[in-house]
């Protein structure tokens, strides 16, 4: 019988990195809206929620049919007296009142084994809501139960009509043996958070100012800014204006960032701005740090994909470019790599346009983070 768990536990670890990737963005932006930074303790339990949830699901629902169109079912498929696991296992057992050691079979029993695995099966989304949601008791036991509910419909409708027919019963004893795993993970939860961090301090001894903008946090920001700067340039390039990209890059990056305090809408997803060292935003700071990001760095390279730029320049001419610009491509790389493993955010452009990534937060205790911009 365990031996039929071990599959679908696989198939959950398998799935992990994957979920994960898909986890990690929301997971991200979410940490960073309401913490102001990522905290390891926190990143670690919402993890292990995540593995367990999909070791739960696959357990639930594998073995599944070999076709979608299965063949329907023979008998009730609904099991709606509650206990009538306990009456089971007592008529399968073979237990007599008679022989105390006939009470052993009952550990070896099918039925029995079922019941304790459906118990264990929500002991850890119940110790998961008891340490880290800290939810009540009440809380727990709803939760618990719809959990649960959820995976039982889930069954019996053959995952909302992909199969043609239901390939599991709906157990009422389920219900309850998986409510009950719940609140005895809440209970366990509580007996053992004093040996734990406790959640609502992670937080206290923080000092956001202290804190470097990561380029996880900066790259976050300019995937978010990617799509809409690239839809104003093809609006505007559909309409054969001239510049299009000079006219986006500076509209969305200069003039936007000027007007709302350094922000664009990615720095306004993930709390961070665009300031010079002094906590100001100036106007000549962002034209230059964006002059060179996106009319040089950036620039060139965009501009030696464009058709009609490459067919006035001669042959040999665009060899050269090319290959200047390769050069370049490579030396801001090497920059790029030594900056981030020096764990220094400041790159070249930020450097000579004296401008930087801080960290902005609502309340009035960090209302001044990031004081200083470190540039070398």
């Amino acid at each position: 019988m365990f031996q039929s768990y071990l599959s679908p536990i696989s198939y959950a670890f398998m799935s992990f990195p994957v979920a994960a990737l898909l986890f990690t963005l929301p997971f991200l932006v979410v940490q960073y809206r309401r913490y102001g930074y990522i905290n390891k303790i926190r990143a670690l339990v919402l993890y292990l929620l995540l593995l367990y949830l999909l070791n739960a699901f696959y357990l639930i629902m594998l073995p599944m049919p070999s076709s979608r169109h299965n063949a329907m079912p023979t008998g009730n498929m609904i099991q709606h007296i509650p206990l009538q696991f306990i009456q089971d296992i007592v008529r399968n057992s073979n237990v007599s009142a008679d022989e105390p050691l006939s009470y052993l079979r009952i550990l070896r029993q099918p039925d029995f084994l079922q019941a304790v695995f459906n118990v264990f099966l929500t002991v850890p989304f119940g110790m998961f809501l008891g340490y880290y949601f800290r939810t009540r008791w009440v809380v727990c036991i709803l939760l618990s139960f719809t959990l649960s509910l959820l995976f039982e419909i889930t069954q019996i409708t053959g995952i909302y009509g992909f199969f043609d027919h239901p390939y599991r019963i709906f157990d009422v004893d389920d219900l309850l043996t998986n409510t009950l795993g719940g609140i005895t993970g809440y209970r366990i939860a509580l007996w053992i958070s004093a040996l734990l961090p406790r959640i609502e301090q992670l937080d206290t001894r923080v000092d956001l100012s202290a804190k470097r903008v990561t380029y996880t946090r900066r790259g976050i920001a300019a995937g978010l800014d990617a799509p809409i700067w690239i839809m104003l340039f093809l609006l505007l390039h559909s309409f054969q204006a001239p510049g299009a990209y000079w006219i986006t890059t500076g509209v969305y990056f200069v003039v936007l960032p000027f007007c709302t305090g350094g922000r664009t809408f990615g720095k306004w997803v993930v709390r961070i701005r665009i300031s010079s060292e002094d906590g100001h935003n100036r106007l000549w700071g962002l034209i230059l740090r964006y002059l060179l990001l996106y009319g040089i760095i950036i620039g060139v390279n965009v501009y030696l994909l464009t058709p009609s730029w490459l067919s006035s320049v001669s042959g040999p001419w665009m060899g050269i470019m090319y290959g200047g610009v390769m050069i370049m491509n490579f030396i801001f790389f090497i920059h790029l790599v030594i900056r981030i493993f020096k764990r220094n955010p400041v790159l070249v452009y930020e450097q000579l346009s004296r401008t930087c990534n801080r960290i902005t937060w609502p309340d009035q205790q960090h209302a001044d983070t990031g004081k200083t911009c470190e540039i070398p």
